[in-house]
């Protein structure tokens, strides 16, 4: 299993759309708000951009929600 680390903002509204997702499959994930600034400095530093959500696979960016939803689809359901 991968290590899957979400970072998201609470309001950004394609980061709730992922969240979303999760709850509604019952995918649970390490997640990290963005609101806090280790995570947003982790995000530009190990990500490249302060764009969220993005998923980090084994600590490679996935960014785009649809994108982190099609891979956890296919991973999880």
């Amino acid at each position: 299993m991968p290590d899957l680390k979400l970072y998201y903002l609470p309001t950004c509204p394609f980061s709730l759309k992922v969240l979303g997702f999760l709850e509604n499959n019952g995918i649970v994930l390490d997640l990290h708000s963005t609101t806090e600034p280790e995570n947003r400095e982790y995000l530009l530093e190990h990500g490249g951009k302060n764009q969220v959500p993005c998923l980090f696979i084994d600590g490679e960016p996935l960014y785009e929600s649809d994108a982190i939803i099609a891979y956890l689809t296919e991973r999880f359901l």
